[in-house]
């Protein structure tokens, strides 16, 4: 029902052969302990503990009002900005912005993300270079009881997870204060305009800029 083998450029992905293992995305994510593991089990020298299960990567810098609770593994070259909270059970690539009051719990992050004011992300994974505006939230949990679906053309794909916030291939862009729908799944180089509200699924290249307003990404 969704093909995802061109969502990630998996050179990108601190976590690459994990993605080959499993159909959805979102099975990646009950596991990230034990892919945390084997991050560093393959290179034990890329990465340092500075607390009880928190690994990070050379060149990270970590505010004094950040706070960080394993498990969790971070990247080389990222910015852990002040007031960041990294919620347990996230693995994050390198050159990573987690900004001022942003919350990150049960994600992947590819490298070269930037969720830099105001943003939550949970129960998500974010291709390469996504970059949220500020205030975007990635809604995880349905305001009625039962798992998350998932609708693609009039069809519903059970994902059998309570919490799922959104799948963001690489490139997307979510404009400020946009609330993205629990199982929201975001295709390559789309676009969310600001203050809007999306569910389901968005194809690669477009832009949504409401509900009912999906336009195809003019090429420069």
């Amino acid at each position: 029902m969704l093909d995802f083998s061109n969502f990630f450029d998996l050179t990108n992905c601190p976590c690459p052969g994990a993605f080959t293992r499993v159909k959805y995305p979102w099975e990646l994510l009950s596991q990230i302990p034990e892919l945390i593991e084997e991050i560093l089990a393959e290179a034990p020298e890329k990465y340092e503990e500075i607390g009880q299960g928190i690994w990070v990567g050379e060149g990270t810098t970590i505010a004094d009002t950040a706070v960080i609770v394993g498990p969790a593994l971070i990247g080389a070259g990222c910015q852990i900005r002040p007031n960041a909270y990294i919620r347990g059970n996230v693995i994050v690539g390198d050159n990573v912005v987690i900004g001022n009051a942003s919350e990150v719990k049960q994600a992947i992050v590819f490298s070269d993300v930037q969720l830099p004011h105001y943003n939550y992300v949970g129960d998500s994974i974010l291709g390469r270079g996504v970059h949220l505006g500020a205030g975007a939230i990635l809604s995880n949990l349905k305001s009625v009881k039962g798992n998350v679906s998932i609708k693609v053309d009039g069809q519903t794909l059970e994902t059998g997870r309570r919490k799922l916030g959104a799948i963001l291939a690489d490139g997307v862009e979510v404009g400020c204060n946009a609330v993205l729908n629990p199982g929201t799944v975001i295709g390559p180089g789309s676009i969310v305009y600001p203050l809007t509200s999306p569910r389901g699924y968005i194809p690669a290249g477009m832009i949504f800029k409401g509900e009912g307003r999906l336009v195809p990404l003019r090429q420069p």
